[in-house]
């Protein structure tokens, strides 16, 4: 059987986890076995899972596990894998699942794939999984030999398809010791898709020449109804707050589109965006190594070409 743990934030299911039970619909057709999924803590309507191919859901409530404490979740999830009988468990490539993935490997003996980009196949028996490595510039096919397989899901790597309804949610207890973390005061960032979740990004660099420009960034993004990001340089500089730094030091993502504006494109910052599926650069620099990764490029100046942009964008969306 395949188990999919099912992330929430706010008492809402994450799009990672609609993601997650595609994929592992995916697993158990190609296994010719059943796919449930876990959900832990207060989360409204977990039944629609079913509707991405989730054949039941196990739900425990307890709001022990509204916070994350990895130590906790591990523990809990490695008892749902013994009660379920589960063989395959799928988590999403989360800050979340990055924290249990290695502890659930070391409890259950199992093999570990984290990062998968793609459904994995069969091949002599063996169940393989296809994740990208040297900052996307490769990609290894792993075989999983142990009885108990986990694997970590990408990011906007497989789209959420709706294939059925809504699945029946079964109450399940699990051990929920008490924590050894205090949580003081909670942060969130609010009104956005967050970045590991954005299918549009907007980002920019020291092009922009200052905060008081950012205007021009927000203004696209707001037209595109994108996430907006930034290189290292610009969070260093606090022009931009780091949770929206991306790159090799800051948070990798894989949207449907990426624009980078006024950026040159060192390979640190490529590194955590190359995966993108649609890169567009605007520079004025027609050397600026960002251009040898693009599908699109714009040699020009970004305080011309961005507004301009923007305006047609809107009166784009306003014709269609």
């Amino acid at each position: 059987m395949v188990l999919v743990i099912a992330e929430s934030a706010g008492g809402q299911l994450k799009k990672a986890a609609l993601e997650a039970a595609t994929y592992g619909k995916k697993t158990a057709e190609l296994l010719g076995t059943t796919c449930q999924a876990l959900v832990l803590g207060n989360v409204e309507n977990p039944a629609q899972l079913g509707k991405y191919g989730v054949e039941r859901v196990l739900h425990d409530a307890n709001t022990a596990f509204n916070q994350l404490d990895s130590q906790v979740f591990s523990e809990a999830i490695a008892q749902a894998v013994q009660q379920s009988g589960a063989t395959v468990l799928i988590l999403s490539h989360t800050s979340t699942g990055k924290s249990i993935a290695g502890r659930l490997s070391v409890r259950l003996q199992a093999g570990l794939v984290s990062g998968a980009n793609a459904v994995p196949v069969v091949s002599d028996g063996q169940l393989v999984v296809s994740k990208p490595v040297f900052s996307g510039k490769a990609y290894a096919e792993t075989a999983i030999t142990s009885t108990h397989k986990i694997i970590s899901v990408m990011g906007n790597a497989i789209r959420p398809e709706q294939s059925g309804s809504e699945a029946p949610v079964e109450p399940i207890s699990l051990p929920a010791t008490a924590s050894k973390l205090r949580i003081k005061s909670v942060k969130k960032q609010e009104g956005t898709v967050p970045l590991p979740e954005a299918e549009i990004v907007v980002s920019a660099g020291r092009g922009m020449k200052g905060p008081e420009n950012w205007h021009l960034v927000e203004d696209l993004a707001s037209a595109m109804n994108a996430t907006t990001a930034c290189s290292r340089p610009v969070a260093d500089s606090h022009w931009r707050p780091h949770h929206e730094h991306v790159g090799q030091t800051g948070i990798a993502i894989r949207p449907n589109l990426y624009v980078a504006i006024g950026i040159s494109g060192a390979i640190q910052h490529l590194a955590g965006v190359n995966t993108s599926k649609v890169i567009v650069v605007i520079n004025k620099d027609p050397e600026a190594p960002f251009f040898k990764a693009a599908d699109y490029g714009v040699v020009g100046d970004l305080f011309e070409v961005v507004p301009k942009l923007t305006t047609a964008y809107k009166e784009f969306k306003a014709a269609h």
